[in-house]
């Protein structure tokens, strides 16, 4: 495992993957936590059964996947159910996190997370990064991305950690709203210091 793991986080629709992209391209090991959170819940593993248990058949698509869409829907209107979900995978993520740690070999590690702070998942991590846009800016990107209406956009950044709470975290703050071009220098400045932590 690197010796240091470098956070990275920031609200829905903030351009995670289009920064977590520019860091892997420059050879750094990416553990990004939404891909841990889907192996866990691949048909059959104990997290799945878990959710099918609890939310019912409705859940599973034909081919026995997890209908994310109709679960999403659940999980935003309905904060106990949120917290059921999160019973059943936020433990089983982390030890899926850590195993992905465990096995890189670049100089440092980027753990990507969108609740690297809620979840706790901020102890595995030396230093953060958060990724700032303005909401409108989120609900707009999000809507496109994931063809989502506003609302229920709205529904998931009330869910996630406040931009003010989250910004209090950051070691770095990468602004997203400006230009990819910018993007690129900041993000190669900003390995240049990650370097020099070494």
């Amino acid at each position: 495992m690197s010796k240091l793991v470098i956070g990275l986080s920031g609200g829905i629709g903030s351009g995670k993957t289009a920064v977590s992209d520019r860091f892997k391209a420059l050879g750094i090991h990416v553990v990004d936590a939404d891909i841990a959170a889907r192996t866990i819940v691949e048909p059959n593993k104990p997290a799945w059964q878990d959710i099918k248990e609890f939310f019912g058949n409705e859940v599973l698509l034909e081919d026995q996947t997890l209908n994310r869409a109709w679960l999403r829907q659940q999980v935003f209107a309905d904060t106990d159910k949120r917290k059921k979900l999160e019973e059943f995978t936020h433990p089983r993520i982390r030890a899926e996190i850590i195993r992905d740690l465990d096995n890189s070999n670049s100089v440092y590690t980027l753990l990507v997370s969108p609740l690297l702070i809620e979840s706790g998942q901020i102890k595995l991590v030396e230093k953060v990064i958060i990724i700032d846009v303005l909401e409108a800016l989120q609900i707009e990107r999000t809507c496109i991305r994931d063809n989502n209406d506003s609302e229920q956009v709205k529904r998931i950044i009330a869910a996630q950690l406040p931009r003010e709470k989250r910004l209090q975290h950051a070691d770095w703050i990468i602004d997203n709203s400006e230009p990819l071009e910018t993007l690129d220098t900041r993000i190669e400045s900003l390995h240049q210091e990650l370097l020099a932590l070494i």
